[in-house]
Parts: structure tokens; sequence; C-alpha cells
């Protein structure tokens, strides 16, 4: 088996040469779990809300900074801009602790922050939280709106993992995996480790997690495009 993510969708794209075929290749067994980011700004932002932030960076086009910390952060950051008619400049980090540090320190002033990493920062004053990736509000933190209701319509965004089997895999070893995988999201105690660090549960059938891939990877192909952005 492998652990497909969001990434996999991506590198589709980003690569020329990427060397496998994520939908030819691989037999989907079930999606697992997602993560939303948070839209983050540093305190001294002059934004509260989401509109608030479009209007701000539609005024200084070019001149807020926001950080990313790979490939999904920054491109969930170029849908945004794209679907909001906003222009911010990319400062890329190798990793997401140096990008926790550059919003906190006031390096850049936007970032969309993995929800378990923003939510401490946002509780203690030091990042101000203006909107959830996903398309709907998350039982952690149900005073975030998603930033689709904020002034994005249409805008969802999460990182995805599930899990895939070599293309060929026999149908009944399939059907077993993706029964056993589901089973195992659903234990109390399984779903309270996840929520611990803002994940939710999801379990699929393998035709619905094929499904989500391929439409993945067509959405974030021009994102990816409209971007410019490459891997080689």
């Amino acid at each position: 088996m492998f652990y497909a993510s969001l990434s996999h969708s991506l590198n589709a794209t980003l690569y020329k040469k990427l060397g496998y075929d994520l939908v030819k290749d691989f037999a989907p067994i079930a999606l697992l779990i997602s993560n939303p980011y948070i839209l983050t700004v540093h305190p001294s932002v002059p934004a509260r809300s989401v509109k608030e932030l479009i209007a701000l960076a539609r005024a200084r086009p070019g001149q807020l900074n926001y950080a990313s910390s790979g490939s999904t952060s920054h491109l969930a950051v170029e849908l945004f801009s794209n679907m909001a008619a906003l222009k911010m400049n990319h400062v890329p980090y190798k990793s997401g602790a140096p990008a926790a540090v550059a919003i906190i320190s006031g390096q850049v002033e936007v970032a969309f922050t993995s929800a378990s990493a923003a939510m401490p920062h946002i509780k203690s004053g030091r990042l101000r939280g203006l909107g959830i990736s996903c398309a709907a509000r998350s039982p952690q933190a149900p005073e975030l709106p998603t930033i689709s209701e904020a002034g994005v319509p249409g805008y969802d965004v999460s990182t995805w993992h599930g899990l895939v089997a070599p293309a060929g895999t026999p149908r009944e070893i399939i059907t077993r995996l993706n029964t056993e995988s589901v089973a195992l999201l659903k234990l109390p105690d399984v779903q309270e480790r996840y929520r611990a660090v803002d994940s939710d549960t999801l379990g699929s059938t393998p035709e619905q997690f094929g499904a989500h891939i391929r439409s993945e990877i067509q959405k974030w192909a021009k994102v990816v495009k409209d971007s410019g952005a490459i891997a080689d």
C-alpha cells in the first residue's frame, strides 16, 4: 500500500517528468483524513476579516508578503489570490517551522498555516485567524468563518491523505482493505486522536476516492499553470 496525499495530485503538474501516474499506476482504497489551513495574518496587519485583507491587498498590490512551507501552502495562497483577484509577494520557506516563525515575528504579513500549528498562536494573540480553508467550519474553531463564506465564494482547500494500492490489485483485497480502514476511522479513540491535531476523519469507497483524486489533479493543474510554479 501507499499513503497518497494532496501533494501527489499537485505533483502531476508540478513535475514534467514525475515517473508515475497517480491515476493509472495505483488503485484507490479509501480517503482517510483531511486537514484545513487557516488564513492567518500578523497582528500588525490592519485587517480583521477576509474581506478586509482582500481590500488591503488590492490597495497595495505586490506589497504584502506571504509565507509558504511547500507546494501545498504556496498553491493554496495562489488559488486564494486568483479567486480574490489580488497579488501578494511569495516568500518560500523550507518547512512549516521557519514559515511559522516568519509570520509570528512579522517578517511576512500573511500565511496559510495548518490548523494544528495556527490555533495555539491565535489563542495567544501572536497571530490573527481570518478564515478556515475548508468548506465547513471546524468544530475546533467554530468562531472562524470559512474563507468561502467570508469573502471568496467557492474556495475550498484541505490537505488530504488516503490509501492506494498498486494498479491491478485484486478487487477483493481492495474491498477488504477499504472495509478495515473505514472501520478503524470510526473508532472513538481514533477520531479523538485526529481531532486533537485538527484533522477530520473521512472514509470513502474506493470509487469515491478515485473520483476525488481525479478531481484534485484537474483542479490544481490550472492553479499550477496560472502560478507558473514548477518543481523541476
